[in-house]
């Protein structure tokens, strides 16, 4: 059987940071005025102000990085103000993308022209076509084939399985998944219960046949598992049908929209279970890991999935979090974690990269150092 293994991750970040008090101020302030316009016009239901112990107590997130602040931080706008980009111009994602793809690759000592497959995978694309992947590849000069993918807070994972899968089917020797999420534009800034979730980052993974990999540090792939399950508890209702069903394209289903309470209370027992039936499998258990690479979604989930794995409570290295400066990436997170704190492993070390969201749908991977 063909053994696959990463060699190499990227991470894109962008330059601008937004601290909750700065994002708490611009919500207040809209919320100031939007309660005076209600007041005039005789509306008794008053919108309650934000803080920033209220966000980092619901949820552990401290900062975001995001690629435009401005238009975020306006009370007027809440929204990122990115420029259009023309059609002979690289696209945002495919931009983000070639900044982690060209890190992950020098990483994995792999010239863009021996890839034979690019996935995007995120949770929102830009177009509907030709597929940002498609265009990644041509800007890498990548080789082979390419598609976008679409699995939310998933898509990372997933797009891992897809590629191993390619490659232990002898399609391709060596693959690219990039997941470039802009987070910011799919959230409302002007909903206080989710108004601080999100944050903007692009990251990108190596993966190749063993026998031809290069790279002194490499990740065996041991096994994947995925699963879903269907729930609107959390949804995106955007779409090309929203033109000709005349929906308001401003409408707040437009953006993300979540039952937080009942996600936590299904989600949380459905990874675990994934994790452990996948590791049992394996033949493997809680107490053979060194790593979990979650996704990084709330601070809560990631510690009750963490200790329902271990059958204790983690330390701050068996579960890294990241969601504290780069709050919620989407597919981007467990993968920023799993780039960031890997480096003190030593050979043989077990680890689970792990990702769960919308759908539901939840992947795990487990990986070994080799």
């Amino acid at each position: 059987m063909t053994n696959v293994v990463i060699t190499g991750t990227g991470l894109f970040t962008p330059e601008n940071t937004i601290d909750n008090d700065a994002l708490v101020a611009s919500f207040n302030a809209w919320v100031d005025a939007e309660n005076a316009r209600r007041a005039e016009a005789g509306i008794e239901e008053h919108l309650a102000h934000s803080s920033s112990d209220f966000i980092v107590k619901a949820s552990g997130i401290h900062s975001r990085h995001v690629l435009d602040a401005e238009g975020v931080l306006d009370p007027e706008r809440m929204r990122p103000r990115l420029r259009e980009r023309a059609n002979e111009e690289p696209s945002i994602q495919c931009e983000m993308g070639t900044v982690a793809a060209r890190q992950a690759l020098e990483r994995a000592g792999v010239e863009a022209a021996d890839v034979d497959l690019v996935i995007v995978g995120c949770s929102n694309l830009e177009r509907a076509y030709p597929a940002v992947a498609v265009e990644l590849q041509a800007a890498l000069g990548a080789g082979g084939y390419a598609f976008d993918m679409n699995v939310a807070c998933s898509s990372a994972t997933f797009a891992i399985e897809t590629a191993a899968n390619a490659i232990r089917a002898g399609s391709a020797r060596r693959a690219l998944v990039v997941n470039p999420e802009i987070c910011s534009a799919h959230l409302n800034f002007r909903d206080r219960d989710s108004h601080f979730i999100f944050g903007d980052a692009c990251t990108a993974i190596v993966l190749e046949r063993d026998d031809l990999a290069t790279a002194e540090a490499r990740f065996q792939l041991l096994g994947t598992r995925l699963v879903t399950r269907f729930s609107n508890a959390i949804r995106n209702n955007a779409g090309f049908l929203n033109r000709v069903t005349d929906a308001d394209p401003q409408a707040v289903d437009k953006l993300f929209v979540q039952e937080g309470r009942r996600v936590f209370k299904e989600v949380c027992p459905l990874v675990a279970a994934l994790i452990t039936d996948h590791l049992a499998s394996l033949s493997l258990s809680g107490d053979d890991l060194s790593r979990l690479w979650l996704h990084q979604a709330n601070r809560h989930m990631n510690d009750r999935i963490a200790r329902r794995v271990l059958g204790r409570d983690p330390d701050e290295r068996e579960a890294p979090v990241i969601l504290d400066r780069y709050a919620n990436t989407s597919s981007a997170g467990s993968i920023i974690a799993f780039h960031l704190h890997r480096g003190d492993l030593a050979p043989g070390a077990l680890g689970v990269i792990c990702s769960f969201g919308a759908g539901y749908s939840a992947g795990s991977v487990v990986v070994q150092l080799v």
